[in-house]
């Protein structure tokens, strides 16, 4: 699958406080399916990436990845 996300297997997503998406599709015949490749790069630097049917599910893991990140550090 050709990808303007990453190059050699490594995000392109690189810029602090930043998001990149990319729709593909997955399957054979009929039963294809849309996908959402999604990377975002938090503040810190750490790369939160996934993989869902809609851009709006990825954003929401996305927010409760920072939620239990946030978590962490207030224990901290």
């Amino acid at each position: 699958m050709a990808t303007r996300m990453t190059i050699n297997g490594v995000s392109t997503c690189t810029e602090a406080g930043t998001e990149k998406y990319e729709k593909f599709q997955t399957g054979i015949g009929r039963r294809k399916r849309t996908l959402v490749q999604y990377d975002y790069r938090h503040t810190d630097g750490e790369l939160f990436s996934c993989v869902k049917p809609t851009l709006d599910e990825c954003r929401t893991a996305r927010d409760k990845w920072l939620t239990a990140k946030r978590g962490k550090e207030d224990k901290r």
